[in-house]
């Protein structure tokens, strides 16, 4: 066997191709390269090839040209220490953020009540933040010292990043998508 073809499936009890789910099977045809092992990517070795935003540096670790994913997106963004993103969404993703370093505060605005209200999320190390699809945000890092570094996944393939002038609320039809 090469090291581009994959290894026949192992039996499972119970049938299938997974012993935790053997009502899986395999699908049908080659797996491409990529797609048929584990990938390690080191600290070190994270790409600050991707998208940026003024006032932030993103490294992506996991990606469809590093690693052939199809469906996410994950890496590190780093701020510095008094210093605050440019306003951005990040389009049709749904991104995750884990709190490694730092401090870091989210702002987005709100119109819940009935008028745009800036909010702000402040964080700690081991915090996680959700951001729907299309939502302005910026981070923000308070912080005189210390740089704020936070794990990101997203729902897509690469890093979307779609930087705006200023933040704005979403309209009903934004929302619903």
């Amino acid at each position: 066997m090469t090291s581009n073809e994959t290894p026949p499936a192992a039996s499972c009890p119970g049938g299938g191709d997974d012993a935790f789910h053997p009502d899986l099977t395999r699908p049908a045809g080659p797996v491409p390269a990529l797609r048929a092992r584990l990938h390690h990517i080191r600290a070190d070795a994270l790409d600050g090839g991707t998208a940026q935003t003024e006032g932030m540096r993103r490294f992506a670790a996991i990606s469809g040209g590093a690693v052939g994913s199809e469906r996410i997106w994950m890496g590190q963004t780093h701020v510095s220490p008094r210093t605050a993103s440019s306003n951005h969404h990040h389009g049709a993703s749904e991104t995750a953020i884990h709190v490694v370093a730092g401090n870091p505060e989210f702002v987005f605005l709100d119109d819940s009540s009935g008028s745009p209200e800036e909010i702000r999320i402040r964080t700690a190390p081991g915090d996680y933040v959700f951001v729907p699809p299309f939502v302005p945000h910026r981070e923000e890092n308070p912080s005189p010292d210390t740089e704020a570094v936070v794990v990101i996944a997203r729902s897509t393939q690469e890093a979307i990043v779609v930087n705006l002038p200023e933040l704005y609320v979403l309209d009903k039809e934004q929302q619903t998508d």
